[in-house]
């Protein structure tokens, strides 16, 4: 089963997963601008468009124990992902940036003062080095240190996991389900030694 899975993924093309990956967005803005967010569409778009991006960033993260442990490899995909992901987290800045605080003192004081938005800016950055650097050039120019580089992806999920769970009000299950989802993930890549022990 898995052969003939594998085999139908390597006949699919990665470029239509650009196409596809953005009709969420546009429909999103979309439905903002005509009413059908809600009555705060701008925090309702702020809020699909962060979580679209996690999710994003937990289906790359699976790409590596999916091959692993089921044998099915969907690596030739991972780079369109890990690109929608950073346009979505992107959009979800922008979305805050000019349609909710707008004021530029605002911006700045909130990244300071209030914790989940710092943590959130950081996860950001952190992910602005991994798409400038996703393509052929910068994998044969950093060679080894290119890999070393996109670890930062492991960093960024937690921190927008945890971005997540501080932006919610209360206890809530969904925020936790994504950290425990990206953490049990990344757990998967933890390679343990076990070492004799001589009596």
């Amino acid at each position: 089963m898995i052969d003939v899975l594998n085999k139908g993924v390597r006949r699919i093309h990665a470029w239509p997963l650009y196409i596809v990956g953005v009709i969420p967005a546009v429909w999103l803005i979309y439905s903002g601008a005509t009413g059908g967010l809600g009555a705060e569409p701008i925090k309702a778009l702020e809020h699909r468009l962060g979580l679209i991006g996690l999710q994003l960033l937990i289906a790359g993260l699976a790409i590596t124990p999916l091959r692993k442990w089921a044998g099915l490899n969907l690596i030739k995909f991972r780079r369109a992902i890990g690109l929608l992901t950073f346009f979505y987290i992107l959009l979800h800045l922008l979305v805050w940036l000019v349609l909710d605080v707008q004021i530029l003192s605002q911006i700045w004081a909130d990244i300071i003062k209030r914790p989940y938005i710092t943590i959130g800016m950081i996860g950001f950055i952190l992910m602005i080095p991994l798409a400038v650097t996703s393509n052929n050039y910068s994998i044969r120019k950093l060679g080894a240190k290119w890999r070393r580089l996109h670890q930062l992806t492991y960093v960024a999920a937690v921190l927008g996991a945890i971005h997540f769970v501080m932006l919610s009000k209360g206890f809530q299950l969904e925020p936790f389900a994504y950290l425990i989802a990206i953490l049990t993930l990344l757990a998967t890549r933890i390679r343990w030694n076990r070492k004799r022990v001589v009596a």
